[in-house]
Parts: structure tokens; C-alpha cells; sequence
């Protein structure tokens, strides 16, 4: 795996600091199984900030493609990664309100003095990637074939009147 990339999630947002750069694909390894191939770079950002009820709160910006196995031809489908997420840092998950829970804007994430922005990243980039990609319009495999397929029985038509 690549360098990680380490920070304090509330020294990041009250600082408002920000990291950008690129990820190698075939370094995210929980992803690679994923994939059909491991090829191109992930470009990353992430900025700090402090937010309502002076949580901090990450903003990160996922931009890259990926080739995915089509479910339905098994040949590669590319799919563009184009994922802006807000993630809100809690002390405790008992401060959430209903309200915060069921709003889809933002994710919650516990503080963390050492957050792995890598791992971050690939847990993302995991959440984000389709379950079942494939083509909008592509043949299944032997599709071509079928027309062209022989019964087994026809051979015994032949013998059917020598006998």
C-alpha cells in the first residue's frame, strides 16, 4: 500500500487545512477485487472545517476511473468516480439526533486522533462502486452462438427409418 496519509480529524477542520493528490488504483487494495483492472490514479481532496455545533467536518472530493467486470458480458466496463462526501466528526454516537441521523447530506464518522485518510478513502470509494456494473447495452456471452447449436438428437433422425 501507498504512504499513508495520517491526520488529527478536529486539529484538520479547526485549522482548516487540506490535502489533494493522487492515489496509484492498484495501491487501494480492499478495492482491487472489485476491479478488472488496477490501472489509472484516484485524485483526492479533502478540506477541514468546523461546521454546526462546532463539529468538525471533512469535505472529500473523489475523482478517477475505474474497470469493472460488465455482470452481463464479463468484459470491462469503465465507470467514473465523481464522489463529494461530507463527513461530520461526533465525540459519541448518543449526541445524534433523529433528525442528523436521517439526513442523507452528511455522514457521521467518530473523532479520530489519528484518522488514516487513505483508509478513509477506500472506504468511500467501496461505499461509492456500483454492486452489479455493466454496459448499458452489451450481448451475454454466446449470445452469437446460440443460433448456430446443433440438437444431439439430430443424428438419430438418419437411423430413424433404417432400421
Amino acid at each position: 500500500m501507498s504512504q499513508r496519509i495520517v491526520i488529527d480529524s478536529l486539529v484538520f477542520a479547526r485549522e482548516a487545512s487540506s490535502l489533494q493528490g493522487e492515489l496509484r488504483i492498484a495501491d487501494l487494495t480492499r478495492v482491487l477485487d472489485l476491479l478488472a483492472d488496477s490501472a489509472g490514479y484516484l485524485a483526492y481532496r479533502a478540506e477541514g472545517k468546523m461546521g454546526p455545533r462546532n463539529r468538525a467536518q471533512i469535505f472529500l472530493q473523489l475523482d478517477g476511473k475505474f474497470s469493472m467486470c460488465c455482470q452481463r458480458c464479463l468484459e470491462g466496463v469503465e465507470y467514473s468516480l465523481e464522489l463529494r462526501s461530507l463527513l461530520e466528526f461526533v465525540v459519541d454516537e448518543n449526541e445524534l439526533t433523529q433528525e442528523e441521523i436521517e439526513d442523507d447530506s452528511k455522514d457521521f464518522l467518530l473523532m479520530q486522533k489519528e484518522l488514516d485518510v487513505t483508509v478513509l478513502i477506500e472506504d468511500e470509494v467501496i461505499l461509492a462502486l456500483p454492486v452489479a456494473p455493466c454496459h448499458e447495452s452489451c450481448a451475454m456471452p454466446d449470445a452469437g452462438l446460440g443460433a448456430a447449436k446443433v440438437s444431439p438428437f439430430s443424428a438419430l433422425t438418419g437411423l430413424k427409418g433404417k432400421a
